[in-house]
């Protein structure tokens, strides 16, 4: 009989059905009292991007030409998204890494100034090993602005004076 006292509880609660099937529920174009607009479809949140989006698609595919303005947005964005992990200049010593996080790698290394910008493009939307990806918080434009700020970083730690004529001018001007 003590068998029976456990299995009865057990049998009545798998004939409890709940699932949110049985919920009541709007269709998507039902006419409702509950806003204003008489429709229970919902207008889309600022910023939602849809799949297969073909103008977002395509600003992913062609880097856009490098100008002061696209290096002075990138810098922004960069200060934004990338600078808790990165840091300002790019080496990996974010405030985040600071207080515990995985370091990333420095922007500065030989493998990452010798990689294509589409691979930074592409890890910037995908994410890399503990970063996750930027996909649905940077626009493909402001990636490709924050690559092109990426070089002028990389390119400003790592110039020689052939590189930089005016410079080399400057320093014999200050020189003694």
């Amino acid at each position: 009989m003590r068998g029976w006292t456990l299995l009865l509880p057990l049998l009545l609660l798998a004939g409890c059905k709940q699932e949110m099937a049985q919920q009541r529920r709007m269709d998507t174009y039902e006419r409702t009292g509950v806003w204003k607009d008489g429709t229970t479809a919902r207008p889309i949140p600022a910023g939602t991007v849809a799949r297969g989006d073909l103008a977002r698609d395509a600003a992913a595919l062609v880097p856009p030409p490098v100008t002061p303005a696209l290096l002075a947005r990138g810098q922004e964005r960069f200060g934004i998204f990338c600078t808790p992990c990165h840091g300002l200049s790019g080496e990996g010593n974010g405030m985040v890494v600071q207080r515990g996080f995985p370091p990333p790698p420095s922007f500065h290394t030989r493998r990452l100034r010798a990689v294509p910008a589409r691979y930074l493009f592409d890890v910037i939307t995908e994410g890399y090993g503990v970063m996750y990806s930027y996909a649905a918080r940077v626009p493909p434009e402001d990636r490709w602005a924050i690559v092109a700020y990426l070089r002028t970083l990389q390119l400003s730690h790592h110039a020689t004076l052939a590189e930089a004529p005016e410079a080399a001018g400057a320093i014999r001007e200050a020189g003694p």
